[in-house]
């Protein structure tokens, strides 16, 4: 046999830096890998788990690689399917969730079980359990998609589901047009958390959707209630049955105990006899819970057996009897502002507080009974003392569930007045009471508009927030009341009083309550002449909306003390067209100060503008350019002048010289009633409008965002302003000036 030769033939090579080296393989989205000349990016997003876009003719495309399985490998991952068949595991609701499913695992218990079934090679395990996780615990087919983070918006049609990623879109996928969890893969988690209720922590999920032509309500709402099983919904309403048919020998003290020791009586006997009824699945199950633990064999997983069941079970009867139906949660969720239930089977909708930009939100709740909506609202109803029933179909009422330190109003109707079934609306304040500092720092008012109402308050002025519901109007209104001088009585008047926080020792509050009794009834007038007698030094009336809160607004004008109070009219022409249309004669809205309007644009809240009442003398002597006008009304001319306002580039500006330090312009004609309410100069009171504003940028400055420590320091420099002055240059690291001890009347101060 002839020798063979192989003979070398000299070539050149690429230069690469070090010659005689081969150049490392080209990736396949490199535009120079000659091979896969369509490839646009390809990327891994899990282990194993490959992304590839590539040109398809005039489209993108979009493929997914996932573990190879071998025949061995596809019948473990269906024992595994089989094991957890009936486990009824919970599914992602987002992609972050689906990550933390993928990267986390599963619950210990199911853990153990995953564990026990698969028996291979560490490649072929990682293989299994990746496909086993996202079959029986994540989105099935859309778990790749939603563990990949660089897709933003996804889209369905027809043809199928279109993603559009951060660099390539839209890219066409292989998927059909309506897979299961097709809302999920690419939600978007906005907030996680738990809320409280009688000892049970029940998860919350706040989350947007970016998918296109499904739902028009991309933000959503989920609590996540325990899972039931069938049948399970039967025995809740039998021992709720039977604990409302109980015999109980005189008051029961702790409801929640009893109605807890009764469930769990009741249905553990109910569990206890239907797992003795299928007793060869229960001794099967008891025999693999004990041989698991000794790891002899797979441990179960079914909850039917699970001993968490029970208590999942008990959490549903103490909702309905000592919460409040499907609203318990919502009404204890301290993050929500609003909640709505407009009719039944429709999803409830909230409205969260921290959230900007958008308004209401569906939940993952609704009412499909009406007899159960009609029970929660005349529940609502019954707790603060109004019975709802044909002659009084609708009522006000406040709401204080045990352990929730809220304000809540709710507005409650049975089917009576109703087209589609009972209606329930619910607001709450939050029990955190914001402060200047809270609303300058979020861009809702200037410093100067905080100094403004600094002076009237503490000079006993008339001050009205006007504007539509939501707007926050009690929220500008109680930010302020540390402004109200310490040794001063404020008396709060009508149901909105409950939502006024007063600081002060010397305050008090006075409600009114509409009975079906005559002689219960307490009348603003009542409420009026009670607070005559308390002597105040300001009014708050919280909701000048009603005929009798408007007659008792005119009446607390002409006592001469000072008025802090909301109404709703969203403009000074609409708020002078409602004092008319209430009654009221158009002269007494000269007595007013200062009226504030704030607005609400895209879930953001802020000052949209500031109007002064004036007389005929202080009109005339204006600027005719400038913000101002007069409203003709029953003859009686009405002149108003635009202190301060929003521009839409979202900076404040302001008509006045005071405002800006100038002191050859005019002044803020507020300043003249201040001057002559206070027997000083206008110029005097404007000094302290600038000293007062010095203050407030400090404030901001040092972060002084809690109620109480505001309240605390205007006392102090109520008390000795030098003293006070002294001590925060201290506090600050700075040795006070000479100029700062004098009564905090310099620049320097707020500079420093």
């Amino acid at each position: 046999m002839g020798e063979t030769r192989l003979e070398l033939v000299d070539t050149p090579m690429e230069e690469t830096g070090d010659k005689g080296t081969v150049p490392p393989p080209l990736p396949p989205d490199d535009p120079e890998a000659w091979y896969a000349p369509d490839i646009q990016s390809q990327y891994e997003v899990y282990p194993n788990v490959v992304v590839t876009i590539s040109r398809d003719g005039e489209q993108f495309r979009y493929d997914v690689r996932e573990p190879a399985l071998t025949a061995a490998d596809e019948e473990a991952v269906e024992t595994v399917q089989s094991h957890f068949a009936e486990a009824h595991l919970k599914r992602p609701k987002t992609r972050e969730s689906a990550v933390e499913v993928m990267e986390e695992g599963l619950d210990p218990k199911y853990e153990r079980a995953l564990d026990r079934l698969i028996d291979a090679t560490p490649p072929a395990t990682r293989r299994i359990r990746y496909h086993a996780l996202a079959s029986v615990a994540c989105l099935g087919d859309l778990t790749p998609y939603a563990l990949d983070e660089t897709i933003e918006v996804a889209d369905t049609d027809d043809a199928g589901i279109v993603v559009h990623t951060s660099d390539y879109a839209p890219a066409v996928t292989g998927l059909p047009d309506d897979p299961a969890y097709i809302e999920r893969f690419a939600s978007e988690r906005l907030a996680s958390y738990t809320v409280s209720f009688h000892d049970f922590e029940i998860p919350v999920v706040r989350y947007r959707e970016n998918l296109l032509g499904t739902d028009p309500f991309t933000t959503k709402y989920a609590v996540r209630e325990p899972d039931l099983l069938p049948g399970d919904e039967q025995l809740i309403e039998e021992c709720k049955e039977r604990i409302w048919e109980t015999a109980v020998d005189g008051a029961i003290e702790d409801e929640v105990a009893f109605v807890r020791e009764r469930a769990e009586t009741l249905l553990s006997r109910r569990l206890h006899i239907q797992n003795t009824r299928a007793w060869l699945e229960a001794t099967q199950y008891r025999i693999r819970s004990a041989l698991g633990e000794y790891g002899l064999t797979v441990p179960p997983v079914d909850r039917r057996y699970d001993g968490d069941r029970l208590s999942d079970l008990v959490y549903y009867v103490l909702r309905d009897y000592v919460g409040h139906g499907k609203l318990t949660i919502p009404i204890r969720d301290p993050r929500l502002e609003d909640i709505e239930v407009n009719r039944v089977g429709e999803r409830i909708k909230v409205i969260p507080r921290d959230m900007t930009g958008s308004e209401r939100i569906p939940t993952n709740l609704a009412f499909e009974d009406e007899q159960a909506f009609v029970n929660v609202v005349t529940q609502i109803a019954a707790a603060d003392g109004t019975e709802l029933n044909a002659s009084t179909p609708s009522a006000k009422v406040n709401l204080s569930p045990p352990g929730v330190e809220e304000t809540i109003r709710c507005a409650v109707a049975l089917p009576t007045i109703s087209e589609d079934g009972p209606h329930v609306s619910i607001r709450k304040q939050s029990e955190d009471v914001m402060t200047p500092v809270d609303l300058v720092e979020t861009g809702s008012l200037p410093t100067e508009l905080v100094a403004l109402l600094w002076l009237c308050y503490e000079h006993h002025g008339v001050v009205l927030f006007s504007g539509p519901t939501g707007v926050g109007k009690t929220t500008l209104m109680n930010a302020h009341m540390p402004f109200i001088p310490f040794e001063d009585r404020p008396i709060s008047i009508d149901e909105g009083s409950r939502e006024v926080r007063l600081p002060h020792e010397t305050g008090v509050s006075l409600t009114t309550r509409d009975h079906e009794s005559e002689y219960k009834r307490v009348t603003m007038a009542d409420l009026m002449t009670e607070c005559n007698y308390l002597n105040p030094d300001v009014e708050v009336i919280a909701e000048v909306n009603t005929t009798a809160s408007f007659e008792t607004f005119a009446e607390s004008l002409n006592t001469g003390h000072g008025l802090i109070g909301t109404t709703h009219a969203s403009d000074i022409e609409t708020l002078v067209n409602r004092v008319v249309e209430q009654g009221l004669p158009p002269y007494l809205l000269r007595e007013l100060d200062i009226v504030v309007f704030p607005r609400r644009v895209d879930g953001e809240r802020y000052v949209g503008e500031v109007v002064e009442l004036l007389d005929e003398q202080s009109f005339r002597a204006l600027d005719r350019e400038k913000r101002c006008g007069v409203i003709q009304k029953q003859g009686t001319p009405v002149y108003w002048n635009t202190v301060a306002w929003r521009t839409p580039e979202g900076e404040f500006e302001f008509a006045e010289s005071p405002l800006t330090d100038d002191e050859s312009a005019d002044h803020v004609q507020t300043f003249d009633g201040i001057a002559t309410m206070t027997d000083r100069r206008t110029s005097a009171v404007a000094d302290e409008f600038h000293r007062k504003h010095r203050y407030v940028k400090h404030m901001v400055k040092e972060g002084i965002d809690d109620f109480d420590r505001l309240f605390d320091l205007l006392a102090d420099l109520q008390t000795n302003e030098a003293a006070t002055v002294e001590r925060l240059s201290r506090q600050t690291g700075e040795p006070p000036s000479a100029e700062r001890v004098e009564m905090g009347e310099r620049d320097e101060y707020s500079d420093g």
